[in-house]
């Protein structure tokens, strides 16, 4: 299925004749891994040019800082992490919008060590617990209201393992399919990995943001990008990701296969991707009712005001058309 699908994009591609690339300039949120598996397999496997791009795809980093790029017109898109971004441009009143969601959960995680008691939201009450900054201003504010957590538990986390490590008591946040990868690694064990997701966090995660100004001026370079993208993923999750993990592993030097393999692992079997209303929409799903349940959510942590205009932070002009629907495998 998956194969026929292709070859008919390739002949459909080839129907519409020989026309000039436009080039699109990508930038990620973090260094090349499998979390952006699809857009490194519609770059290899040459789903992007078949739309008729050019796409530059520009890893992000600690010292990256996308939003900068994009409004200086160095980047024409780039990743979100999450809701909180997306809302943020309207309360910062930046000239940007989200315009896809390619995580339908959140992948943060909260990890603690086995046979410590620490296995659940709950039971993390009180404890102490290992967050960095961007995360104190984000999810943290879903856990103290659904939860009770308290500021006092934060402890500074400098994304280095070795304080985790050394501590058997210790709760640290984490990524779904890196950390708790590295500490089975390193430790032997599995660790407890506790999806925020699973707790009913309803943000949307590797969201797709880009300026109104695009959207203005070319919409149907916005829209064959995220066709294009969302094609690449389903390439990647249920075809042979080789030609993508090629490439991701070509860019970043630090990955392993190894690590390539848990993360897209883990991005099928928790759903992360493909999930929920991506089953009848296609990939990069987003409805109104989900924005709208995490905007009040985020009310009542306090973040933002009642009467902010929450519609003004996406628009569902560019998903929820089926696109890529036929290259999913058929479910038993």
């Amino acid at each position: 299925m998956l194969a026929a699908c292709l070859l008919a994009m390739t002949v459909a591609a080839a129907g519409r004749g020989a026309r000039a690339e436009d080039h699109i300039s990508f930038g990620l949120d973090w260094k090349a891994e499998a979390e952006y598996g699809g857009y490194y397999e519609a770059l290899a496997q040459g789903i992007y040019r078949k739309h008729g791009l050019d796409v530059t795809i520009r890893e992000g980093g600690p010292q990256v800082n996308q939003a900068q790029l994009l409004l200086a017109g160095r980047l024409d898109f780039m990743i979100s992490s999450n809701s909180f971004l997306a809302l943020n441009f309207v309360q910062q009143k930046l000239p940007f919008l989200a315009i896809a969601a390619m995580f339908q959960k959140d992948p943060s995680v909260l990890i603690a060590h086995p046979g410590t008691g620490h296995d659940s939201f709950e039971a993390l009450k009180g404890v102490p617990i290992m967050i960095g900054a961007d995360t104190r201003a984000g999810w943290w504010n879903f856990l103290k209201v659904k939860f009770g957590y308290t500021d006092d538990q934060i402890r500074p986390y400098t994304f280095n393992l070795a304080p985790f490590l050394h501590d058997k008591s210790a709760v640290q946040q984490g990524y779904l399919g890196s950390e708790p990868f590295s500490i089975e690694q390193e430790t032997g064990e599995k660790p407890v990995v506790l999806l925020i997701a699973d707790a009913g966090f309803a943000g949307y995660g590797s969201l797709i943001s880009t300026s109104r100004h695009l959207i203005e001026t070319n919409p149907d370079l916005v829209q064959r990008f995220i066709d294009a993208s969302i094609e690449g993923w389903y390439a990647y999750l249920y075809g042979d990701p080789k030609p993508g993990n090629d490439l991701i592993l070509k860019t970043n030097p630090e990955m392993t296969q190894a690590l390539l393999d848990y993360g897209r692992r883990t991005l099928k079997e928790h759903g992360i991707v493909d999930s929920g209303d991506t089953l009848k929409l296609g990939i990069g799903a987003m409805t109104d009712a989900r924005w709208h349940d995490f905007f009040e959510s985020m009310v009542k942590a306090g973040l933002y005001k009642p009467d902010m205009d929450w519609k003004a932070a996406y628009t569902l002009r560019f998903v929820d058309h089926g696109v890529g629907l036929a290259m999913r495998p058929a479910q038993p």
